[in-house]
């Protein structure tokens, strides 16, 4: 093989992989999390992954592994593009639909609770990369019942709050107000984030409860800055490759198809055998077949 076409060689397994990293399961998005009122995944991360308090925190644990709570600010559908109701099914709201995530989803009692009263909440978001969009909280019916899965008719039509959130955030937070009705008893707070710069979305659940002497499980609390800092090493969410991080880098994995088809040209041009030019509709087992094929007639 001439030099050219070695260096032809590399630079398609270059764009294989970078490809199949974009697309490897593992390799999630990561954005935040309400930290007032804290959601469900943000309170079990603060009383810790490897030694939690609650029950719930517990079983979670023992059902799903401590993973989700190390990526707890990942609860998210990449192309989501306004489509919720479509993409999450009644009953899985709390985890968007991800297996990962699906503790989320149980209806219990004993999620802890933030104490809420009717009128002016000042709302909390915790962000780890900001984005350009919308966030939207609503609230649960008077005839919500915690004891059964969440489903879309549980959510009153009118918001709590909206907010349109920057691409930038000097203090790591959206912080933003609402106001929230007139109501008794434990209820569920959803928030919907879209942006307006990628299809993504992100979603989550607080647990709110009204009035005094209501509060049966304890008082969540949201993660310290240590502690988010001490797990991050533990997280396996990347925020890369979800459109407008990143001047350049709208849709990476599109480039890297773009990148790879040209290569294929170019080779085909010089009569070499080309990687199949359908890569970025392949499955991760898909590329890796394709990439195996590849390299077999190469060295052929």
């Amino acid at each position: 093989m001439s030099a050219r076409h070695k260096a032809a060689s590399l630079g398609a397994l270059g764009a294989a992989s970078a490809l199949l990293v974009s697309i490897t399961p593992g390799q999630a998005g990561a954005h935040g999390a309400v930290f007032n009122p804290v959601s469900r995944v943000a309170a079990c991360y603060a009383e810790g992954p490897e030694t939690p308090k609650s029950q719930v925190c517990k079983d979670l644990i023992a059902a799903s592994g401590t993973q989700p709570l190390y990526d707890w600010n990942e609860v998210n559908i990449a192309n989501a593009n306004g489509r919720h109701q479509q993409l999450i099914p009644d009953g899985k709201l709390c985890s968007a639909n991800r297996e990962k995530y699906k503790a989320l989803d149980w209806p219990r009692t004993d999620w802890r609770a933030t104490q809420v009263s009717a009128g002016a909440f000042d709302f909390k978001f915790r962000v780890t990369a900001a984005h350009p969009g919308t966030m939207t909280v609503y609230i649960t019916k008077d005839s919500y019942d915690p004891t059964k899965p969440l489903k879309w008719s549980d959510l009153e039509s009118t918001p709590v709050a909206t907010t349109a959130t920057a691409k930038t955030s000097t203090t790591g937070y959206y912080e933003f107000s609402g106001t929230l009705p007139n109501k008794s008893g434990r209820h569920l707070l959803y928030k919907v984030w879209q942006r307006n710069d990628s299809p993504e979305a992100f979603y989550s659940c607080s647990d709110v409860v009204f009035g005094q002497g209501a509060q049966t499980a304890g008082t969540p609390k949201s993660p310290t800055e240590k502690q988010l800092d001490t797990g991050a090493s533990k997280s396996t969410v990347s925020h890369h490759g979800h459109g407008g991080d990143t001047a350049g880098e709208q849709n990476p994995a599109k480039d890297d198809a773009v990148a790879l088809n040209a290569e294929n040209t170019a080779a085909a041009t010089e009569g070499e055998s080309a990687v199949p030019p359908t890569l970025a509709g392949l499955t991760a087992a898909g590329l890796t077949a394709a990439c195996f094929v590849f390299f077999r007639r190469r060295r052929t």
